[in-house]
């Protein structure tokens, strides 16, 4: 079962949705026993990177997410400002991030001809070889993004896709159980049902 986090934050039917298309039993809770009981995690997150966090500290459930992901290694997948939060913090704001990845999140830059946020359609391309998520990926895959700051992971190791927007920058990251996408595979169509299949289906 999937447990697709609920903390007053973001469209979270769309994302079930896609999952029931691909067969996937998911969950939208709050509810600890359904997060125990998860053996996959989706972590959604839209709008401003501290009321994400406030948010999601203020549901209680963050030791229970931390306990599943770090100390069970419950496969996890976050989304958008969700990705965001697996780092230390975001220059949106000031509220500390989870940490669960060595990574920063930027502002985009100002560049000629180019407006923030980033919106619509752009290739993401896959930069890790043999990578469950992004099984049957190629260099044509696009995706839908929405955002004016992007992840910055310490270690390039850690990045799974890259996009160029004025610059190039990680569209998802990966550590052992821990992904994150900064586009939304419930809006992109069959490259994002692709990549939530691969979650589903043993990612």
């Amino acid at each position: 079962m999937i447990a697709i986090i609920d903390y007053d934050i973001g469209n979270l039917a769309a994302v079930a949705n896609m999952l029931q298309r691909l067969g996937a039993e998911c969950v939208i809770t709050a509810d600890p026993d359904r997060v125990a009981a998860a053996d996959r995690i989706v972590l959604p997150g839209n709008g401003h990177f501290d009321a994400c966090m406030r948010n999601l500290r203020t549901s209680g459930l963050v030791p229970l997410l931390e306990q599943r992901v770090i100390g069970d290694r419950v496969p996890l997948l976050g989304i958008c400002v969700g990705a965001q939060m697996l780092g230390r913090g975001s220059e949106e704001g000031t509220e500390l991030g989870l940490g669960w990845l060595p990574m920063s999140v930027k502002r985009f830059p100002d560049f000629p001809g180019l407006r923030v946020p980033h919106m619509g359609w752009n290739q993401a391309a896959p930069v890790r070889e043999g990578h469950a998520l992004t099984r049957d990926f190629d260099q044509e895959t696009r995706f839908y993004f929405v955002h004016s700051y992007y992840m910055q992971p310490d270690h390039e190791d850690d990045v799974m896709l890259r996009c160029q927007y004025g610059l190039s920058f990680a569209a998802g990251v990966a550590r052992g159980n821990i992904a994150g996408v900064q586009f939304h595979p419930e809006k992109s169509h069959r490259y994002g049902k692709r990549l939530l299949n691969n979650f589903v289906h043993g990612a």
